[in-house]
């Protein structure tokens, strides 16, 4: 289970997290949605480690991630994938190469173990017989694919997407949202899903929490989500524009409701 406990985060002036509490069961895809610039990535980063909070508690597993040591730290990690954003491939290593990257830090498997975990990996993402190719040879969406499979090369209990499908067309966002939840049928993987686009949310999550103004404004499941009366929340859901001097961050907005 991971538990994030009115965690507070700024940069320098700009207050990001500000009171930020979310409990993600086993077993559950929890999509965390908002504005951009909002803090959902830095949400997330404090999972893994790569944030501590400046004030709050963040918990994995029954460990307090920010009392880890680095060594604690580094077993943490490997049992969290990190899909990131723009799928962060090194240019100068084939396919087969990145997915390993992680398999080699850690340092617990033979070179034929690595080899059988690269083919599994890239099977189980649509992209058998590529080990061999480059990230420079691979449209968009492959790449995200082989960012999704170097994050289960792992065998992790958890996967955190940033953004997944960003800056991708809808047939291969589509593509990207079923591999989200083949995986957490196959491998029953809990996720973490960060996202502002509302159609992957309903297609990949089995709970959603909105982040606005530093914090959770509303949790819920699909259907919660799509019946509630919270007029911040529908806003965004609805995609609607807002209405002259209003703005995503106001205070009149955060009155509303």
């Amino acid at each position: 289970m991971i538990q994030l406990k009115n965690v507070h985060k700024a940069f320098g002036p700009k207050r990001v997290l500000d009171g930020f509490t979310l409990d993600v069961p086993d077993g559950e895809t929890m999509v965390i949605i908002g504005y951009s610039g909002t803090g959902k990535s830095v949400a997330i980063k404090h999972i893994v480690g790569l944030l501590e909070p400046d004030h709050g508690e963040v918990w994995v597993d029954g460990l307090n991630v920010p009392e880890l040591s680095r060594r604690e730290l580094y077993a943490l990690r490997s049992n969290i994938g990190y899909v990131f954003q723009f799928a962060a491939l090194f240019d100068s290593y084939t396919i087969g190469e990145n997915v390993a990257m992680g398999l080699r830090k850690q340092g617990e498997l033979t070179d034929a173990e690595i080899d059988q975990r690269i083919d599994e990996a890239l099977d189980l993402v649509d992209l058998p017989g590529v080990r061999e190719r480059y990230p420079a040879e691979l449209s968009g969406g492959m790449r995200k694919r082989v960012g999704i499979a170097r994050a289960i090369a792992l065998r992790p209990k958890y996967i955190l997407y940033d953004e997944p499908t960003t800056g991708l067309d809808p047939v291969t966002s589509a593509v990207i949202d079923q591999l989200m939840v083949r995986m957490r049928e196959k491998l029953h993987v809990t996720a973490v899903v960060i996202t502002h686009d509302m159609r992957s949310a309903f297609t990949v999550g089995t709970r959603i929490a909105m982040l606005y103004q530093g914090r959770v404004r509303y949790e819920g499941t699909i259907d919660d989500i799509k019946q509630t009366t919270d007029p911040v929340v529908r806003q965004f859901v609805e995609g609607k524009p807002f209405a002259e001097g209003e703005s995503a961050h106001s205070d009149a907005d955060a009155l509303a409701g």
